[in-house]
């Protein structure tokens, strides 16, 4: 089984950067399609950006240009770097991953990470 921990969430001002970093452990499948979703409260969940195994990236207009999603094989981390933030991306943001073992797929998700943009 594959966990998930967050780092690198916190208060900013607007205009400024955060890293969140994700780093997977336990079991060494492999590891597919990463992702980080937001939720703000009274909100749904959120697509914030994709990576998949191969590199190719996704995200949604309200975070293309500000934000770059990596990821680094050899440490399994994957990263959000997150620039000209903006008081709408306050949210708690969730790393999440497909996970393909031996006799299994499976999707998991790191606890959150509280991340604050003051105006």
């Amino acid at each position: 089984q594959v966990q998930l921990v967050e780092s690198g969430g916190g208060l900013v001002q607007a205009g400024g950067s955060l890293r969140l970093s994700c780093a997977a452990s336990g079991s060494r499948g492999s590891i597919r399609t990463m992702g980080w979703y937001r939720q703000a409260p009274g909100s749904q969940r959120e697509l914030v950006a994709t990576i998949g195994s191969g590199g190719i990236t996704n995200y949604p207009d309200s975070v293309k240009g500000r934000f770059t999603i990596s990821r680094d094989n050899a440490k399994n981390t994957v990263y959000l770097q997150m620039n000209s933030l903006k008081p709408a991306d306050t949210a708690v943001y969730y790393c999440n991953a497909l996970i393909r073992e031996v006799l299994r797929t499976y999707e998991t998700w790191g606890q959150g990470t509280q991340v604050t943009v003051s105006s």
